[in-house]
C-alpha cells in the first residue's frame, strides 16, 4: 500500500504494465485534488519501436524517455491533447506507459468541470459526462485531472503527481493491438482491465 517506489518502474515495461492496472493515478494542484483508477495503459519501448517517440534517437522533446524511470512524460498530441505517460526503464532505455484511462475517483466533480470546459471550447451545449466516461481516453485524462507540459519531467514519487497503491486489483486483464498508430501494429502492448466501463477503444475478449 501507499505510494509506489521508484523500482517498480525501473523494469521492463510489458511487466510493469499489467501491475500497473489497478494502481491510483493522483494529481494535486491549486484547484483541488485529483484521482482515478488505472484500467487502460500502452507500451512504447525503445529506439527500435517505430510508434514510440525514441524511434528518431534522443531529442528535445523525448528526453524525459531516456531519464530515470519513475519519471513523467507529458507532451501535447496534434496540438490538441495533452498525454501522461509514466517512464519506465533503467535510465537511458527509453520506454514508457501511455495512460489511456481512468476510473475516476477523488474530485469528480471538478473533473467534470474541467471536461465541461474543454468541451465548451467546441459545442455551444456540452452534453452531461457519466462518471465512468470523465477519464475515457488518454486527452480526456489529462483533461479532467488538470495535466499540462507544467506537468512533465516531475518526479512521481514526489507530492504533486503520483501513483499509489490503494489495494484495488482488476478481475481481468487483456492485451491487444495499440490504438490510433499507423506503425508497429502487430505488437499486442495495449493492456486493459477486461469489460471495464471506463476502458477506451475496443475492447477484444481475452
Amino acid at each position: 500500500m501507499g505510494r509506489l517506489p521508484r523500482r517498480f518502474y525501473a523494469r521492463p515495461t510489458l511487466d510493469v504494465a499489467p501491475d500497473l492496472l489497478g494502481k491510483v493515478l493522483v494529481h494535486r494542484t491549486a484547484a483541488g485534488l485529483t484521482s482515478g483508477i488505472i484500467v487502460e495503459v500502452e507500451a512504447y519501448i525503445g529506439e527500435a519501436d517505430p510508434a514510440c517517440h525514441a524511434a528518431p534517437g534522443p531529442t528535445k522533446r523525448n528526453a524525459p524517455l531516456y531519464g530515470p524511470p519513475g519519471c513523467s512524460y507529458v507532451y501535447l498530441n496534434y496540438g490538441v491533447h495533452y498525454l501522461v505517460n509514466v517512464v519506465t526503464e533503467p535510465e537511458s532505455s527509453p520506454a514508457a506507459l501511455l495512460i489511456r484511462a481512468l476510473e475516476p475517483l477523488d474530485g469528480i466533480e471538478l473533473m467534470r468541470r474541467r471536461r465541461l470546459r474543454s468541451r465548451t471550447a467546441r459545442y455551444k451545449a456540452p452534453p452531461q459526462i457519466p462518471d465512468h466516461a470523465l477519464c475515457k481516453g488518454p486527452g480526456n485524462v489529462t483533461h479532467a485531472l488538470g495535466i499540462t507540459l507544467k506537468d512533465n519531467r516531475l518526479d512521481l514519487t514526489g507530492d504533486t503527481l503520483y501513483v499509489e497503491d490503494r489495494g484495488y486489483r482488476p478481475k481481468r486483464i487483456s492485451w491487444s493491438p495499440r490504438i490510433g498508430i499507423s506503425v508497429g501494429t502487430e505488437h499486442h502492448w495495449r493492456c486493459y482491465a477486461e469489460a471495464h466501463l471506463s476502458v477506451s477503444g475496443p475492447k477484444p475478449k481475452a
